[in-house]
């Protein structure tokens, strides 16, 4: 029996966690924290302010404002 792969943003989490040394929910408390940004402004604010590569940015942005929505 195989695990599902892990599909979408979600998908980067263990790379973006490894790579920046802290965990997605620190990153998503800091884009709900910007908010009401809009999404590449968010995307924006992690690549300069932190250093996060443009994919680790904006899979976490697209995944915190899903999580919003629902």
């Amino acid at each position: 029996m195989s695990e599902e792969k892990i599909k979408g943003p979600a998908s980067y989490f263990p790379s973006i966690e490894k790579k920046y040394g802290q965990p997605i929910s620190h990153w998503k408390a800091l884009v709900r924290a910007a908010l009401p940004a809009k999404h590449m402004e968010l995307v924006a604010m992690l690549k300069d302010q932190h250093g996060l590569g443009h994919g680790h940015a904006n899979a976490i942005v697209a995944h915190t404002l899903a999580e919003n929505k629902a």
